[in-house]
């Protein structure tokens, strides 16, 4: 497997001239025109933009689950293009953690089953398992709500758990998707204010696509997005 030799190495994530076209009827859509990025390790980053800027698209390539149309990407160094479909899930599974605008928690379960659930599926052991969860909601102070379900939860608990599940793989990067779209001002900047612990106090790099201007309080590092292209970063 080709290595990224550059500079861009020393970055976790780093994207060159992306572009994504999507065929709709007899039409195509550009959802990405030639994006260039790096994503330093151990940092928080955005990607601000309205809906439809392409943020959206661009965490999915970079997570692996969606194929740019061409350019490249490189995750520690290693281009995504080159890894099988089984090495793009055993990526998402042990080194990428996902946190979604919906919260994507299963309904019937608990805080600590949603969280232990995503350990088993990585296959980690039951006993390592039932730790990792437990800890991982210690991080984001629920340790009274595990056995809570999701409907019995306020959205900004419920995203929460979004995030210690997302943590309990002991992941390199998370990629969250408007993880405040669904929240009041004040939950939002909880979850931004707990996302910058998670880098400051864990060590995991994140980069999260949002519109909300509160994120400039938070971020190392801001992207902006608009019609498929990256304007210059902001700090």
């Amino acid at each position: 497997m080709t290595k990224e030799t550059d500079a861009g190495a020393t970055s976790l994530v780093r994207a060159k001239g992306l572009t994504r076209v999507y065929r709709v009827g007899a039409q195509e859509v550009h959802a990405l025109r030639g994006v260039d990025l790096a994503v330093a390790r151990g940092k928080l980053v955005a990607l601000r933009g309205r809906s439809g800027s392409g943020k959206t698209t661009l965490l999915n390539i970079i997570g692996g689950l969606d194929r740019p149309t061409s350019g490249v990407v490189y995750f520690d160094g290693q281009p995504l293009a080159e890894m099988s479909e089984r090495q793009l899930t055993q990526l998402r599974r042990r080194r990428i953690g996902f946190i979604f605008q919906s919260f994507a928690l299963l309904p019937t379960y608990s805080a600590f089953e949603n969280v232990e659930l995503l350990l088993r599926i990585a296959g980690v052991g039951r006993h390592e398992r039932a730790e990792r969860a437990r800890d991982s909601l210690r991080v984001v102070g629920l340790t009274r709500w595990m056995d809570h379900r999701p409907d019995e939860m306020s959205g900004g608990q419920q995203q929460r758990v979004a995030i210690a599940r997302a943590l309990a793989t002991h992941p390199d990067l998370i990629l969250a998707d408007e993880p405040t779209g669904e929240l009041d001002t004040t939950t939002g900047r909880q979850i931004f204010a707990m996302l910058h612990r998670v880098v400051e106090v864990e060590g995991i790099t994140v980069l999260t696509a949002t519109h909300d201007p509160l994120i400039y309080e938070y971020a190392d590092l801001v992207y902006e997005l608009q019609d498929g292209c990256i304007k210059d970063p902001e700090t």
